[in-house]
């Protein structure tokens, strides 16, 4: 491809080529900074132990359809049936770094690429979008060459892994369905031929391609982003430590008058009872009215029966994440699968919450990892999962882990938490068993320091530009939303 190039480049890794860079006033010292470049060196890392497989190119036998589709003929997806392809089990994990304008994506990317340990020998750094049209460029000439129906992404994707041990996007972004309905293909070629994939963004993958035309099928690329690259949010915050926040975590249990301290000391925090003191509040939806019992400001606080013991869906939630930007939901009880419904509902608000970046504070019966499944019932789904070959569950069970560590685990995983509940005979389906998984994880990132952050005290900490990128980024989502 043309935009490849090889060039010279220093030796040693990241963080001591920053540390060089600073030293010689060419970069400030940033603590925020310093922790992304950790990032880079700890790939960096893996990559001085990393011996890729000879790139093995595929025959046209193995490329062909073994039955013909229109989607199969139109976007040479007929073939997959036949080529299977998966990442090798040394494949080191890349990185996937986003940030607005100004956050320093170009730099870093700069500083991994020049400072490639010296066993990777072939390496290419690429603009996304001249990457997409080398590509369609390279399968257009197969088709020709071999017929309409001949699978070509394997073959681009070869021919890319000869070149790039280590392949760097820049900006990657999604605007075109033609992109999107190849991309997932590509990504999941390159890394079957071992191929580390390292790229930059403007925005978080689940972001990508947002409204675009036939997105539900661009879904499955987002999946293998998340799972198979390390996500890094590169936005620089405020020095939240001279804001007078409540102690950290927003997850509390049992019930108990704790938690309810716990509750209220969050809706003071993220309400505005000064200007605002608390009230009831209604809304209408569709002529229906739903009632707030509890709000200040853009914070809201409901216990669970009176948010979920209703007969609430999607319309009530996407009004209510319109109106507010804090959710406090107390006494949260523990689901299983004999209250699938409530917990269906539950995480259908959950989304709802996510999708609108608001924040949320849980007081909860159990555990966050016993949340949907009782501790009987994840023993089960690990049993079954270690049972039908699942490696993660029989290496929790060889090691003797509790329940909950078992879980917790899991969680880190969003690919290998579903693949072990699919397995499991308690789910009736594998979207249920997804449902329960991407519930489970975003309950995680919603409960971490940097989601709770974000958007919090800016102005008062002088952080006047990030408090209008978070009102910009809100709104959009709000016009997205109608």
């Amino acid at each position: 491809m043309a935009e490849y190039r090889e060039q010279q480049y220093e030796k040693g890794g990241p963080l001591r080529e920053y540390d060089r860079r600073v030293k010689a006033g060419r970069l400030r010292n940033d603590d925020h900074q310093r922790t992304l470049v950790q990032a880079l060196q700890d790939l960096h890392d893996d990559l001085m132990r990393y011996t890729p497989a000879k790139v093995v190119q595929p025959t046209i036998e193995s490329l062909q359809p073994k039955k013909k589709s229109f989607l199969g003929s139109l976007f040479g997806g007929g073939g997959t049936e036949t080529l299977k392809m998966t990442p090798p089990e040394n494949l080191p994990k890349g990185l996937y770094m986003y940030g607005d304008v100004g956050s320093g994506k170009t730099m870093l990317m700069d500083l991994f690429y020049d400072t490639l340990p010296e066993n990777i020998h072939s390496k290419t750094r690429i603009h996304f979008h001249n990457f997409m049209q080398e590509v369609h460029k390279e399968v257009h000439k197969i088709k020709i060459q071999h017929g309409n129906d001949i699978d070509a992404i394997p073959f681009v994707a070869a021919h890319i892994a000869d070149h790039a041990t280590v392949l760097c996007f820049d900006e990657f972004q999604v605007t075109d369905v033609a992109d999107a309905m190849i991309l997932r293909r590509m990504m999941e070629s390159l890394m079957a031929h071992g191929v580390v994939l390292v790229t930059t963004s403007n925005r978080h993958p689940t972001q990508l391609y947002k409204n675009g035309i036939q997105r539900e099928s661009f879904v499955p690329c987002i999946n293998l982003l998340t799972d198979h690259l390390r996500i890094i949010n590169l936005d620089s915050t405020t020095d939240y430590r001279k804001i007078p926040r409540p102690p950290s975590g927003v997850y509390h249990h049992p019930l108990d008058a704790g938690a309810r301290r716990h509750a209220e000391h969050w809706f003071r925090f993220l309400g505005d009872v000064e200007n605002d003191p608390p009230h009831r509040a209604t809304h209408t939806v569709w002529g229906r009215e739903i009632d707030v019992p509890r709000a200040s400001g853009r914070a809201c606080w409901f216990s669970f029966n009176e948010l979920m013991g209703k007969a609430t869906g999607a319309a009530d939630y996407l009004e209510l994440v319109r109106s507010y930007d804090a959710f406090i939901v107390t006494d949260v009880p523990g689901m299983n699968v004999r209250s699938r419904d409530l917990a269906r509902r539950f995480i259908t608000f959950l989304d709802a919450a996510y999708e609108s970046r608001a924040k949320l504070v849980l007081t909860t019966a159990v555990p966050l990892t016993q949340l949907f499944m009782t501790e009987d019932e994840i023993s089960k789904a690990l049993n079954d999962a270690s049972a039908q070959g699942d490696r993660k569950a029989q290496q929790a069970q060889s090691d003797g882990a509790s329940v909950n560590d078992a879980m917790r685990s899991l969680m880190d995983d969003l690919g290998l938490n579903m693949d072990t509940l699919k397995k499991s005979s308690i789910f009736t389906g594998d979207e249920e068993a997804f449902a329960f998984a991407r519930a489970l994880s975003r309950l995680t990132e919603m409960g971490s320091q940097e989601w709770v952050d974000r958007g919090l005290g800016l102005e008062k900490s002088g952080g006047k530009k990030d408090a209008e990128d978070w009102g910009k980024t809100r709104s959009q989502y709000m016009q997205d939303s109608y």
